[in-house]
């Protein structure tokens, strides 16, 4: 074991040699390799030591692409920009302490939550870039990835207006294509229709591997607990989504805005009806 494996799980080091081929015999010189490219990517930001970027290089690439195909998304790409400020206050992302069974930390969005007057569906998507950036620092989500989980509960038609195919589109191409991580998958669960129907528009586009990592549950949650055991949340208490944004802000967060969510959005309860919805209190 090398020096790079230090604080690392045993179970978290066996994944990077089984699933991203890790070979502690050559680790160094993939490092250097990544270190390399940074040298002459000044303006992407990877781990500051850039390990165990190297099985996602060709993401790497896609990435810096990404970034200068959509320049004006990334001026004043900092957590004290104005309108990534306000998405993160807004709850954009939520970022759950505990991660699910396979160690791939959740994000959380609660679309229902955007204030069209406060927060460019840009800057939602700049919020939620930036913070992957800073959760990438993590050893083990280098390894482990991640999975975003978007609840579309009362999410209404006027603010689906706002939402175009293309505009979803470039979304998807910047988390699940383009960003250099390990993403378990996009989770739309409560989706309506109207969102239902502008994915089946965007679908044909999309990479077919990007394709078969997005899943729309609808109201019946038993296909997202097969994949995300419920039990993860089971005895975890309410969830304040300002949480994510008081540790990037620090002392300039404020509590102008703050929603209170629980954990319990994830695991479903029988309704009046007898329906079958996510728990959001």
């Amino acid at each position: 074991m090398t020096h790079l494996h230090a604080g690392l799980s045993p179970e978290t080091t066996e994944k990077a040699r089984l699933e991203l081929n890790e070979n502690p015999d050559t680790l160094h010189q993939d490092i250097q390799q990544v270190r390399d490219m940074i040298v002459t990517r000044p303006d992407i930001r990877f781990p500051a030591d850039g390990r165990r970027l190297h099985p996602t290089l060709p993401a790497s690439e896609e990435y810096f692409q990404f970034r200068q195909q959509n320049l004006d998304m990334f001026q004043s790409f900092k957590v004290d920009d104005p309108g990534i400020k306000r998405a993160l206050m807004d709850g954009f992302p939520g970022v759950l302490e505990t991660p699910d069974q396979h160690g791939r930390k959740i994000l959380i969005l609660f679309a229902s939550n955007w204030d069209q007057s406060r927060n460019s569906f840009t800057d939602i998507l700049r919020a939620i870039l930036l913070s992957l950036e800073v959760l990438i620092e993590n050893p083990e989500l280098q390894i482990n990835g991640f999975i975003l989980i978007i609840d579309w509960s009362n999410f209404s038609f006027k603010q689906a207006s706002k939402l175009t195919p293309n505009i979803l589109k470039l979304a998807i191409e910047g988390l699940q294509d383009s960003f250099p991580a390990r993403f378990g998958g996009i989770h739309f669960v409560n989706q309506p229709w109207y969102i239902h129907a502008m994915y089946t528009i965007i679908k044909p586009f999309l990479k077919d591997k990007t394709r078969k990592r997005i899943f729309l549950h609808g109201n019946n949650l038993n296909s997202l607990h097969v994949l995300l055991q419920p039990e993860v949340w089971g005895t975890l208490p309410p969830y304040d989504m300002g949480i994510w944004a008081r540790t990037l802000l620090g002392p300039d967060y404020s509590d102008e805005t703050e929603y209170t969510l629980t954990y319990d959005a994830l695991h479903v309860r029988e309704s009046c009806g007898g329906d079958k919805e996510l728990m959001k209190r």
